[in-house]
């Protein structure tokens, strides 16, 4: 056989069997697989040794063919038994193209075809709409849309070879299945009443399932399918169906932002628009997706978005709702403008409670405490909530430095005072690693104070008083307390703190070495002298220790005392009992320290002092007497002084000592702007102070400090200019 004959041949057989992959009509698939393997094989096995002549068709075969394929498709059409065999059917078409009848019995086809769809209008015009429901009518057009579907499937396995060939090779034709969409959106769907009542029903069911009720989901998914196969989705059906949905959500926004708190509310959002996207997975198409979302993203988010920040933002950050303001965060972060305006209002409320912590007075002594919490609370609900966004974060370190300075010098010195309530001695509130993490958070809020020398002059005052009576609780945390100041504002920041620990380790060398030499025998005999002077000296400092002996308790105990203590010791080996006046009398100790001692000895653990009446203050009508009754499983018993508290005076007198420092740099920042620069306005050189000081200072300050330096010669006034300043060399 030829190789073109060859050519057509498997053509032919594949053709034949590529009808079954469109045809959903399984009763029908194995006899046309039959149909399509038999004319394979025929043509395989027919010899083609002798070319012969191609017959001519008469009429009479044309008229007749196409009589039989007519039959054949009204019998598709009405759902009615086929007379003739398919492979005969099939063959029948392939004769009719070879003989190039097949323009005309594509016309012809196509007539048939659309004669049918005509007469299917009229089952949905021959029912007024009162006496069919929506749910009827859309299950009639969904049947009829079926039937129609199933019917052109079939129709063109029987013409495929008409629609592999001569429509193929012409462009301009619609194929088969093609048509059959054409003519059905022509002659039914497009028909105005056709069409509305059927986009209207599916709106109506989409209500429904909107409102709660069940709907039948894969007849929508049918009817949908239907429009969008026509190419009438997007005109007929999506535009109405946003304007639906634009007015349901805008009135269900209105209505629930007022009857529903807001954690109720995001819930409810949150609801809806899953829900709304498993109605695009289930039925609708996926180009609604989009359009559909934004819609109810506005009208139930964008247009509440501030009311829903005023009404339940501080709300859920007062209580702690960590779902809710996950929730909050991922619903604005799909509205446009939606975090921006979740971070303004996340910053007020930061300053807002901030402030009430820093610049209320009668809470000063929980206020470093609850600004650790209150730090603590925003980063877990950045890390939780707002998914660690740098924007957040940022903006809580703007808000605490914010509100933090508002009180110019109190939060730093409070810093100050709760640094060494925790490195003091006694401290059992936390073992190491956890006083670790709290110098850690300690120093995240010290970066954001302004006035640092505030903190350094109490911090310094602070240390000096632990480290001379022997209060620190950790050498190992005050290195590391001093390591994190060092890191964080440089070395000379802790360069005077650092030499306190110096002296301290000089100071314990050199009485190793005293102790080691007041042992020798040699010089034992000027003990007396140096005890005389080791007196002398502490007269002005009660925080040095003297070691007594006193033998009158039950077996012999050794006291370690202040020298204050043993003063008013002393005056009990005259008389069993004194009074306050008396041993103020006889020791001269200030008022204060007296009682403080007093304390010590008769209110503390170790009470070698009776005091009556009994109870922990000193009255200058109390009487104390010697304690024979003392017991104690130790041998060497340490008396601890009583710590007194800063006073009002000295806690003025280190703000006016900071106050004073910082005059001395303002001056110092002055002259050497106005060394370098010669000439300078007034406002340029407000500026480049602002830019050099490192504490805050009010413009009036800096004016009297630069007046200051004129009246010394330093700088002076531009005769014509008052505002510009020259350098004086």
């Amino acid at each position: 056989p030829s190789l073109d004959n060859e050519r057509s041949t498997c053509r032919r057989g594949l053709a034949t069997c590529g009808c079954l992959k469109d045809n959903i009509s399984a009763q029908n698939a194995p006899s046309l697989l039959s149909m399509a393997s038999r004319t394979f094989r025929k043509h395989r096995q027919e010899p083609h040794y002798i070319q012969k002549r191609k017959p001519k068709l008469t009429d009479s075969y044309t008229e007749d063919t196409w009589m039989k394929l007519r039959d054949a498709v009204s019998a598709i059409q009405n759902s009615t038994s086929i007379k003739y065999n398919l492979e005969e059917l099939y063959q029948a078409v392939e004769n009719l193209c070879s003989y190039k009848v097949s323009p005309v019995l594509y016309k012809q086809l196509r007539q048939v075809c659309e004669d049918h769809v005509q007469a299917q209008i009229h089952q949905f015009r021959e029912y007024p709409s009162s006496s069919l429901d929506s749910l009827s009518f859309l299950k009639r057009m969904n049947r009829c849309w079926q039937d129609h579907c199933s019917q052109t499937i079939m129709i063109r396995s029987i013409f495929l070879f008409l629609d592999r060939t001569y429509i193929l090779q012409n462009s301009l034709l619609p194929s088969i299945w093609d048509t059959g969409l054409e003519l059905f959106r022509t002659h039914i769907v497009s028909d105005g009443a056709v069409q509305s009542r059927t986009v209207e029903g599916i709106l109506e069911q989409i209500e429904r399932e909107r409102n709660g009720e069940t709907v039948d989901r894969s007849l929508l998914r049918s009817l949908l399918g239907m429009l969008s196969d026509l190419q009438v989705y997007k005109d007929s059906f999506e535009q109405r169906f946003l304007t639906e949905t634009n007015r349901l959500y805008a009135a269900e926004g209105q209505r629930l932002m007022q009857e529903r708190d807001v954690p109720e509310y995001l819930h409810h959002v949150a609801r809806r628009l899953e829900e709304e996207n498993d109605r695009v997975i289930s039925y609708l198409d996926q180009s609604t997706q989009k359009p559909l979302i934004t819609t109810v993203e506005k009208q139930l988010l964008g247009e509440h978005m501030n009311a829903i920040l005023q009404k339940g933002l501080w709300m859920l950050l007062d209580e702690n709702r960590v779902c809710e303001l996950m929730l909050l965060y991922e619903l604005l972060n799909k509205v446009k403008g939606g975090l921006t305006a979740l971070l303004q209002a996340w910053r007020d409320y930061i300053k807002s409670f901030g402030g009430e912590i820093v610049s209320s007075p009668e809470k000063d002594k929980e206020m470093v405490q609850e600004l650790l919490d209150f730090k603590d609370k925003m980063d877990h609900v950045t890390q939780r909530c707002f998914q660690r966004n740098d924007t957040f974060i940022n903006a809580m370190k703007e808000a605490f430095e914010s509100f933090i300075n508002k009180r110019p010098n109190k939060p730093a010195e409070l810093i100050a005072k709760y640094v060494d309530s925790k490195l003091r001695a006694g401290n059992k509130e936390a073992t190491e690693e956890e006083l670790e993490r709290i110098l850690d958070k300690i120093m995240i809020i010290f970066r954001f104070i302004h006035g640092k020398d505030v903190f350094e002059a109490f911090y310094k005052k602070d240390l000096a008083k632990r480290l001379l009576v022997g209060k620190s609780a950790s050498v190992d945390a005050e290195k590391s307390m001093l390591s994190k100041l060092k890191h964080e504002c440089g070395a000379a920041f802790t360069s005077k703190l650092e030499g306190m620990f110096k002296d301290m380790e000089l100071s314990k060398d050199i009485m190793i070495q005293f102790k080691q030499w007041s042992n020798d025998a040699e010089n034992s005999a000027l003990i007396t002298e140096i005890d005389y002077i080791l007196l002398h000296i502490h007269m002005e400092n009660s925080y040095f220790k003297l070691q007594l002996y006193f033998t009158i308790f039950t077996g012999k105990k050794e006291l370690q005392v202040s020298l204050f203590q043993t003063l008013v010791l002393l005056m009990f080996n005259e008389s069993d009992e004194c009074s306050v006046e008396e041993i103020r009398a006889a020791t001269g100790i200030e008022d204060g320290e007296l009682k403080r001692t007093l304390q010590s000895l008769a209110c503390g653990k170790a009470r070698v002092l009776n005091k009556m009446p009994r109870g922990k203050d000193v009255e200058d009508a109390d009487r104390f007497h010697f304690n024979s009754d003392f017991r104690h499983k130790l041998f060497r018993i340490k008396i601890n002084q009583i710590q007194m508290k800063e006073t009002v005076e000295e806690q003025v007198s280190t703000t006016e000592r900071v106050f004073q420092d910082r005059q001395y740099q303002i001056d110092a920042a002055v002259v050497r702007i106005m060394k370098m620069r010669k000439t300078l306005s007034h406002n340029l050189l407000v500026s480049e102070l602002y830019n050099q000081l490192k504490f805050p200072v009010k413009p009036a300050d800096l004016k009297k400090r630069i007046e200051s330096l004129i009246d010394r010669d330093y700088m002076e006034r531009d005769k014509e200019n008052p505002n510009q300043y020259h350098y004086v060399a």
